[in-house]
């Protein structure tokens, strides 16, 4: 089984005033990254692609929605939404609130704790529930296509019903999440760091046979090569 992962094309996180958004739209430059993954992932020659795509899924988020739109175009395929695929969920007062403060807000993260970290920004989503939403929406949504655990901790089984291909279109810190945890990888409050996840990138996961079962091997990360480079954002 093949599992893409693509973020979001670069979204558009403040208004022409400098105003926050909390769930924003695709920056003009966003909706032409999202094509140019769609053209890639459709494409047939392509690493992403080698052969059908059997199951297109997104984050209801609007910048994914709008990134999966293009893809779903491309593949003929409908786009089926999962809430469980949603980035950590800001604070709700910050929608409005000036964008300055919100970069003030990340910054000071990065002078905390790792146990501090952990706990979030005060109103938000904290990063511990984050980690649990994803993995558990992850392996229930994997167990629904014939893929689970296997009783060897690191080994997956990959039953006769597994597709072939998923691609999924959500966010850094949801891919991340997602990479580290198929890897068997200890989580840490800072995915979106060690895993770096540039806009409209494509990660790829496969499974590979080992010890009468099959691990996740990582085929990609980050990839951007179908956008230009003046085209790459973070």
């Amino acid at each position: 089984m093949e599992l893409i992962l693509v973020r979001h094309g670069q979204p558009a996180w403040s208004t022409p005033d400098r105003r926050n958004r909390n769930d924003p739209p695709l920056t003009e430059l966003g909706h032409a990254q999202a094509k140019l993954a769609a053209a890639r992932i459709a494409d047939p020659d392509d690493e992403p692609a080698r052969g059908p795509v059997d199951h297109l899924i997104a984050s209801p988020a609007l910048r994914a929605a709008q990134t999966a739109e293009p893809i779903g175009a491309a593949l003929d395929q409908e786009v089926v939404t999962h809430a469980w695929l949603l980035e950590i969920q800001n604070p709700p007062h910050w929608e409005g609130s000036p964008i300055e403060d919100i970069e003030a807000a990340y910054a000071e993260v990065r002078h905390r704790t790792r146990e501090q970290v952990w706990d979030g920004l005060p109103g938000g989503e904290p990063i511990r529930s984050f980690h649990q939403r994803i993995t558990e929406g992850l392996r229930t949504y994997l167990a629904g296509l014939d893929v689970v655990p296997s009783d060897t901790v690191g080994l997956w089984e990959v039953g006769p019903g597994a597709p072939e291909r998923v691609v999924a279109v959500a966010h850094a810190g949801t891919n991340s999440t997602i990479i580290a945890h198929l890897l068997g990888v200890a989580p840490e409050p800072w995915e979106w760091d060690r895993f770096l996840l540039g806009h409209a990138s494509v990660a790829i996961l496969r499974t590979t046979r080992m010890a009468g079962a099959h691990i996740w091997s990582l085929a990609a990360l980050g990839d951007a090569t179908h956008l230009p480079v003046e085209e790459r954002t973070l």
